[in-house]
């Protein structure tokens, strides 16, 4: 049985955002992040992540810029704007619902 799991759909935007909250990051840094914070249970697709990135950047709530990453190689750094960090208050509150509901619900005692 292999160590990764899967994200459920929609995970992936409130990891990015999360993962940006500390500050601006190139691709392969954000997808690393979320790897290892993970302790490696999620690794994310290159395609993956830059159809977040993008989407997000669509919608308002990331920023990107050309710059050199710590490798000397250019890359597009991703920031949060203002409304990238609102988003990612509305969806920690609704990810906290979501856990406990799904807790409760998996804690049920089953019906006779």
């Amino acid at each position: 049985m292999s160590a990764e799991l899967d994200l459920f759909q929609g995970t992936l935007d409130v990891l990015v955002l999360r993962c940006l909250s500390h500050g601006a990051m190139h691709g392969y840094a954000v997808a690393r992040w979320i790897q290892e914070g993970s302790d490696g249970t999620f690794r994310i697709l290159d395609g993956a992540l830059y159809t977040s990135l993008h989407r997000m950047e669509e919608k308002g709530w990331v920023e990107a810029d050309w710059g050199i990453s710590e490798k000397g190689k250019r890359a597009r750094f991703y920031r949060l704007t203002p409304g990238g960090r609102a988003e990612l208050g509305v969806r920690s509150v609704n990810w906290d619902r979501y856990v406990v509901a799904v807790a409760k619900v998996m804690a049920s005692p089953g019906r006779a």
